[in-house]
């Protein structure tokens, strides 16, 4: 079981003090909460993909490279990549080299975003935002297999002889989870590779994510990768912590009353209610991760949204102090209790390059015993 964090990087007003952070320092932030999540022992740090204000992160293997470059077992991975608004040639050379630079510690998450001008500042047209998905994907999944691709579609001109470089590192491409808030579409395409899937799992009832979920499992099955229970399944949360629930809630209110997600909606407490935002004590943050197992099953990673709403700095640094002191040992050693033998564990690199040399060797086994029959 795999634990992290993710960030949308927004800027965003603290509404306690009227203070905004400039983008350098939002920028300087994120990496300095990476650098702290291994620090604390988390296993994953994703950042999202935004081309508009009041977002930052539009160059996620930039910021990547940087984190690289100062951690040494954090794993790198995106909260979205724009599969639809990418070229995936470009998604296919970028990623494999940050893979290289970091020795394999990179994943990344594909999804269709959530801002619907991004389509035509890139060319494209929201309308075919499904379509884009599936034929951008189909020509990434070919361009990390295959040596020389030719190919044709209709979305971007044709590839005659083409080699994307540099190749994945040890022939093995970066591991991709396939994020969805709301579609089927895209939790098939997921099952269709054998890929993982990620549930975002923040402002919808966990009913709508069961269904997803769900399907996935079952069509992962339909297509030969394994059992329901082997499909790789990923999850969104987000918290905001304190000794006790009452400081937590306090604290909170204010972000979450004016944060441009959130001002004008429901209740804070409603939105606990009925989403899985947990405002409260560390041991209310365990019982309620520790739930989502009843509600999804077993599953691999677990990423947490900690930096949004205008929360300083500090406070996001304290967080996650409490995460890696009070939560997540409880969490590693709860979730490994009556994990079933037969569930993965979450993917890295070292664990599929040791699956891809076994299946190279019991290829070459079958081949050698059909010749000798």
């Amino acid at each position: 079981m795999q634990f992290g964090i993710f960030t949308v990087g927004d800027v965003t007003q603290d509404p306690t003090t009227g203070w905004t952070p400039t983008e350098h320092e939002r920028i300087k932030a994120m990496t300095a909460l990476a650098v702290k999540a291994e620090e604390i022992g988390l296993d994953v740090f994703a950042t999202g993909e935004h081309h508009n204000p009041p977002f930052v992160p539009s160059s996620p293997t930039t910021m990547l490279g940087w984190i690289a470059a100062r951690t040494e077992r954090l794993i790198l991975s995106t909260s979205t990549t724009l599969i639809t608004t990418n070229d995936p040639v470009k998604i296919a050379e970028d990623f494999a080299m940050l893979q290289h630079l970091a020795d394999g510690r990179v994943d990344l998450m594909l999804g269709r975003g959530n801002t619907g001008p991004v389509y035509p500042w890139f060319g494209q047209d929201i309308r075919q935002g499904i379509p884009l998905a599936v034929e951008n994907y189909a020509l990434l999944h070919r361009l990390w297999r295959e040596d020389v691709v030719d190919w044709e579609g209709r979305f971007r001109t044709p590839l005659q002889g083409f080699t994307s470089t540099p190749r994945p590192l040890d022939g093995v491409p970066p591991f991709v989870w396939h994020g969805s808030i709301r579609s089927p579409e895209i939790a098939e395409q997921a099952a269709y590779y054998g890929d993982g899937f990620f549930a975002n799992n923040i402002f919808w009832p966990k009913e709508h994510f069961q269904r997803l979920i769900e399907l996935y499992r079952e069509r992962y099955a339909h297509y030969g990768h394994g059992t329901p229970e082997q499909a790789v399944v990923g999850l969104g949360g987000q918290m905001f912590m304190r000794k006790n629930s009452q400081d937590a809630v306090r604290e909170f209110r204010p972000y979450f009353d004016n944060a441009p997600v959130y001002g004008g909606g429901p209740s804070l407490e409603d939105f606990m209610d009925q989403t899985p935002l947990i405002v409260g004590s560390p041991q209310q943050v365990v019982e309620r991760t520790l739930s989502f197992r009843e509600s999804y099953g077993d599953y691999q990673r677990q990423l947490f949204l900690l930096d949004h709403a205008g929360l300083p700095l500090k406070t996001v640094l304290e967080q996650l102090d409490i995460l890696g002191e009070e939560v997540l040992p409880v969490l590693r050693e709860e979730f490994a209790k009556d994990r079933p033998a037969g569930v993965p564990d979450g993917p890295t690199h070292a664990a599929r390059v040791a699956e891809q040399i076994a299946n190279q060797d019991e290829n070459q086994d079958e081949n050698k015993e059909e010749v000798a029959q």
